[in-house]
């Protein structure tokens, strides 16, 4: 009987659909990221935040790209539940509606000089939907990809996810590179909103592969068993609560990403002096060179473990942090790029191609999707008041750069510890994968039913996640 649901399970995973799928979504979501975060550090403070200091204008611009990072823990809690509940695919289709909805709302918003307060409040609502949608699709999307991959390959699988990521910045900056360069009165009045506008592309696209996609096998056996957690969100804070806090913690790492593409591109820009386009083109191919570097990080991490590359994400990005920030006061467009590559490229890939399926490996499958989106978007939010958190700690003069480097590092110190104090799960079985959770629905059933039922369970639950 287990042969035989093994056999079945296998048939009907389809990893290569699954990745494609996840990496559509991950685009849509990054492509909305980056505009968004390039329009905060070239336009947003001007148009919605008027000010006669314009770093009060940057910093209320950087406020709401960290306000989505509010939202994004309330998306990941409300719809990780339905996502544990109602499946996979469902859930990913209604986020990815919300996400590229609320962005193409966005370019149509008027400006402060239009309807004055009403511009940020609906700026503010703009971004608050882009965040809850954020907040339940990486979760997903890497749950939906984790389920579908073979043993001895989910981290390669899964790290599409996160090409995703280098393909939306990618696409991103080709899109928001002429606009940038468009005369100051055309970008601020009908330029910006074009990058925007552009999104429904991506939404088109991302949504036709989605409903072509099958449920993960994982949970349609849940169905069949009548395993589905009741609910989620209790068990998974109950039984792996401290997986929560670990994924939390490893979440900090982000903190990385939006310094160097977001704070990083308005101190570029502005106090270093650098020309808009030539700093966006040094982002998009040093993240855009990422999409090949993450897949073969992921696929070593299926060999090695997913911990030992991790930490030397940690590790590499506190140091080079500083190396990117010095290049830029040089005022070296070469020197800027070889930090960016390394930085971002080479090191961070060694995260962002990992994170993915470590984060939802460490959660058992009937509340994977509550368990990792709620501990990731946490983390996340730090990550999202990152910019803002850079823009308050600049100081002045050349080395005014210095105490920003100083929080990433910080920020990275945090997320090597909860990788030391997380269990290895390249090579678990994922069968066996949240064993917290499995124990204690085990413990809980044998102190209702007796020690036979309770093996029952833990066998029923094993049974979920086999190929």
């Amino acid at each position: 009987m287990a042969t035989t649901t093994r056999k079945q399970a296998t048939m009907r995973k389809t990893p290569g659909k699954a990745a494609l799928a996840s990496f559509l979504g991950s685009t849509l979501e990054y492509y909305d990221f980056f505009i968004y975060g390039s329009a905060a550090a070239l336009v947003f403070g001007p148009l919605f935040f008027p000010s006669d200091d314009p770093a009060v204008g940057l910093i209320g611009a950087f406020a709401t790209f960290g306000v989505a990072y509010i939202a994004r823990p309330v998306g990941g809690l409300v719809m990780g539940h339905f996502g544990d509940k109602m499946g996979r695919k469902k859930i990913l289709l209604i986020t990815l509606g919300v996400m590229g909805l609320s962005s193409l709302g966005i370019g149509f918003l008027p400006s402060y000089s239009q309807i004055g307060y009403w511009a940020p409040v609906l700026l503010v609502a703009g971004r608050l939907a882009q965040g809850f949608s954020a907040g339940a699709e990486s979760a997903g999307a890497s749950t939906l990809t984790l389920e579908h991959s073979p043993e001895g390959r989910r981290g390669f699988f899964t790290s599409f996810v996160m090409t995703g990521y280098a393909s939306g910045m990618v696409l991103a900056t080709l899109v928001f590179i002429p606009v940038a360069a468009l005369p100051h009165d055309a970008l601020m009045s009908w330029g910006w909103r074009i990058p925007f506008w552009l999104s429904i592309v991506v939404l088109a696209i991302a949504y036709w592969v989605r409903t072509h996609l099958d449920e993960t096998p994982v949970f349609e056996d849940a169905k069949e068993k009548d395993a589905v957690a009741s609910l989620p969100i209790r068990d998974v804070l109950k039984f792996q609560s401290m997986d929560v806090v670990r994924v939390i913690g490893m979440s900090v790492m982000s903190v990385m990403q939006t310094i160097f593409t977001v704070f990083g591109l308005a101190y570029a820009t502005g106090a270093a002096g650098f020309d808009k386009t030539a700093i966006l083109t040094v982002n998009a191919v040093a993240i855009g060179l990422s999409m090949f570097a993450m897949p073969l990080v992921a696929r070593l991490s299926d060999k090695v473990g997913r911990r030992p590359l991790l930490l030397t994400a940690a590790i590499g990005c506190s140091a080079t942090i500083f190396a990117y920030f010095w290049a830029l006061s040089t005022g070296s467009i070469w020197l800027v790029f070889a930090a960016a590559f390394v930085n971002m490229t080479l090191l961070y890939s060694c995260f962002n191609g990992i994170w993915p399926s470590f984060f939802a490996e460490l959660f058992a499958a009937p509340v994977r999707y509550s368990g990792m989106a709620i501990g990731n978007q946490l983390g996340l939010v730090v990550a999202g008041f990152g910019p803002l958190i850079a823009g308050l700690l600049l100081g002045k003069g050349a080395d005014g750069w210095v105490p920003v480097a100083v929080f990433a590092c910080a920020c990275m110190a945090i997320a090597a510890v909860c990788v030391v104090l997380s269990r290895e799960t390249a090579k678990t079985p994922i069968e066996e994968l949240g064993a917290p959770y499995l124990r204690g629905m085990a413990l809980r059933a044998s102190q209702s039913h007796g020690s036979g039922y309770a093996s029952s369970v833990l066998r029923t639950k094993s049974a979920l996640g086999r190929e």
